[in-house]
């Protein structure tokens, strides 16, 4: 497996790798959001100092033309008949729309309300100064009242042009809401795109250690001990990797001493046992002298049991390289019925010698599996069947299968299994109980051997209650999923 990259700098444990992954991937979001929320916040400040200037340019233009009517009225009486008082209500009227035009002048207007503003008052001061210098009944009425009306109009157009520059500035508050929100989805759709990029990274910077630590214990579940384990990440999962990988180095010790204990325990075995076999063969020919028929009977059960000691000894061996190989599988389409009948014809001969009929009933399909495991599987089955089904007896081999699962059932006349050893035939070295049949023949792990193959399908091999004589039922998924030994 690959070491840690150098440009890839972990925390030191996987709690800080998960917070450290958490803060990248909000920072731009969290970015957006504070963007957003000063965008939001300057525009509230921009629309309520605009609606407050607004307001109060419309009060002061307001108060501005009430202030002009009155001093338009004055005038045009002043004109007539220019008395003390109506003089001094003038000045006071005058002085009100001093005050009036100063306020409104501090506002900060646009140019044209500027503009009119200055007019109005360059008018209401000249129309003033024309009425307080003046001797009374000097003036002339109609010079009067046209200052007066221009004075007055100029009045209600600074009113109307504060009602314009209200509804312009509305207009650009409303572009700019429409601006700032466009900059809004823009924002949120490059900071989405930006945490989602950060996840991605962060998403395999997180899963690698992971899936590293998960290829070691399949790697271990199948008794792969060839290769080193390396676990990139945190330092509390690289220390994981460590203890993984001196959990393997000690199997791969473990292992070795059970190849070296089976291979010293075959050779202490094999020598004896060759050494009867050729003494039995010596005697059986009598080339040590004739001998008596009690005893050349004593020799053959010397010399056939020789020969089956010496069958289980390999079978043993056999097993055990057996259990190595089951925890991997090959899967492949497999054709069931072609798979099926060649079982059946590789035991043939051994059935028509006993004057036995087999027979398939297979539907076509294919499923993923081990051709050679599920060969195995039922090249067992049909040597079970053939052995313990009597002379002139049947054997079946039936197949179905569909988009889930397969079925394969192997049905004989024979003695069947009782009850009580249903579940246990299953277990490695079980032979179950001597009969008539000699079922007690043999090492007892062909069965053993057929399970562990079917469950590194994902499947199951039982026996079918309930049937004269021998049923025994293999179900697989379609397409095969191996399953350790030790599931969690």
């Amino acid at each position: 497996m690959s070491s840690i990259s150098p440009a890839l700098r972990y925390p030191r444990s996987f709690l800080g790798l998960l917070v450290a992954g958490f803060a990248l991937f909000a920072f731009p979001l969290v970015v957006a959001l504070l963007w957003s929320a000063w965008s939001t916040e300057r525009l509230a400040e921009r629309g309520t100092s605009a609606v407050v200037n607004a307001a109060q340019a419309a009060r002061a233009s307001r108060s501005l033309v009430n202030r002009t009517g009155s001093i338009e009225r004055l005038a045009k009486q002043i004109a007539v008949q220019a008395d003390a008082e109506l003089l001094a209500d003038l000045a006071r009227a005058h002085s009100n729309f001093t005050n009036v035009a100063s306020e409104l002048s501090r506002l900060p207007l646009d140019s044209a309300l500027t503009a009119a503003l200055n007019r109005t008052i360059e008018r209401e001061r000249a129309l003033y100064e024309m009425l307080a210098a003046a001797p009374g009944g000097t003036l002339s009425a109609r010079t009067v009242a046209a200052q007066a009306g221009e004075l007055s109009g100029g009045a209600y157009e600074m009113l109307a042009i504060s009602h314009i520059v209200a509804d312009r500035e509305v207009e650009r508050l409303r572009e700019s809401a429409e601006e700032v929100q466009k900059r809004l989805v823009m924002l949120v759709l490059l900071a989405g795109a930006a945490a989602l990029a950060i996840a991605l990274v962060l998403t395999r910077a997180i899963a690698r250690p992971i899936a590293q630590l998960d290829h070691a214990i399949r790697r271990l579940g199948r008794a792969d001990f060839g290769r080193p384990i390396r676990v990139a990440g945190p330092a509390d999962l690289r220390l994981l990797g460590e203890r993984l990988d001196w959990l393997r180095r000690r199997l791969t010790q473990l292992e070795t001493q059970k190849s070296r204990f089976l291979q010293h325990l075959s050779h202490d075995l094999k020598t004896p046992l060759t050494a009867l076999r050729e003494g039995a063969d010596l005697l059986s020919d009598q080339i040590t002298g004739p001998l008596a028929p009690a005893q050349r009977k004593v020799v053959s059960i010397l010399r056939d049991n020789s020969i089956k000691l010496q069958h289980m000894i390999e079978e043993l061996l056999d097993y055990q390289r057996t259990l190595q190989s089951a925890a991997t599988l090959d899967a492949e389409p497999v054709a069931l019925e072609p798979l099926l009948r060649g079982c059946v014809g590789d035991h043939q001969i051994a059935a028509a010698a006993k004057g036995q009929r087999l027979a398939v009933d297979a539907a076509p399909a294919t499923i993923w599996a081990d051709a050679a495991k599920l060969r195995a599987v039922v090249d067992n089955l049909l040597g079970n069947a053939v052995k313990f089904t009597p002379g002139g007896g049947s054997i079946q081999v039936r197949a179905r299968a569909d988009a889930e699962r397969a079925q394969i059932d192997v049905i004989d006349s024979g003695p069947g299994i009782p009850v009580e050893e249903r579940e246990a035939i299953f277990e490695a070295f079980y032979r179950g109980r001597a009969g008539a049949h000699g079922r007690s023949e043999g090492t007892g792990l062909g069965l053993a051997i057929a399970r562990d193959f079917v469950k590194a399908h994902g499947g199951r091999i039982e026996v079918v209650p309930g049937v004269s004589g021998g049923h025994f039922r293999v179900t697989l998924p379609a397409r095969s999923t191996p399953v350790p030994d030790e599931a969690p």
